[in-house]
């Protein structure tokens, strides 16, 4: 089997498919480590099992509609803390007095977190009703495979065998 880092003893350059003993395939992630699982338990190297996916897929799942309101208010809330941020740093709210004295006005304070809260929806609002490929849902994509293959090097393959059970008891 050969190792899917990149070797530089070796003189090839990135990732390269491991070959070896197929110990099975599963139509899912899970199954395949259950199996990768037994193989540790059984005292196997770790560093010899490969799971390789195959035949990948790229999967959107959409979570959510989206609409002028979710716009708006995820506009109000990066609004929100950008004021926060900006008030912390000009000290909105703080008085200083010619003779030294400190007082601090929250209404200030709050003003300029109203203030950038209207801005970033506002913002938002204009950007999201001018983009031209609007789309009104939002989704996360994620690649997954079809089914998963476990391998081990082909001079590994006999002890693995032992570990899971499935080698023959002519020795």
């Amino acid at each position: 089997m050969t190792d899917a880092r990149s070797n530089p003893k070796s003189g090839r350059l990135g990732p390269i498919v491991p070959k070896g003993h197929s110990l099975g395939e599963f139509p899912n992630y899970q199954d395949a480590t259950k199996l990768v699982e037994r193989l540790i338990a059984g005292d196997f190297a770790p560093n010899k099992i490969s799971i390789i996916g195959h035949d990948p897929v790229l999967v959107e799942k959409v979570r959510t509609r989206l609409g002028y309101g979710r716009v708006a208010l995820s506009g109000a809330i990066t609004g929100f803390w950008m004021g926060l941020i900006f008030a912390l740093l000009i000290g909105a709210g703080i008085e200083v007095s010619p003779e030294g004295g400190m007082s601090y006005l929250p209404q200030q304070f709050f003003s300029v977190l109203v203030v950038a809260a209207g801005l970033g929806m506002l913002f938002q609002i204009i950007r999201f009703s001018t983009t031209k490929n609007k789309r009104s849902f939002l989704s996360s994509q994620m690649p997954i495979a079809t089914r998963y293959e476990v391998i081990v090097p082909n001079e590994d393959a006999l002890p693995a065998l032992k570990i899971l059970g499935l080698a023959g008891s002519s020795e």
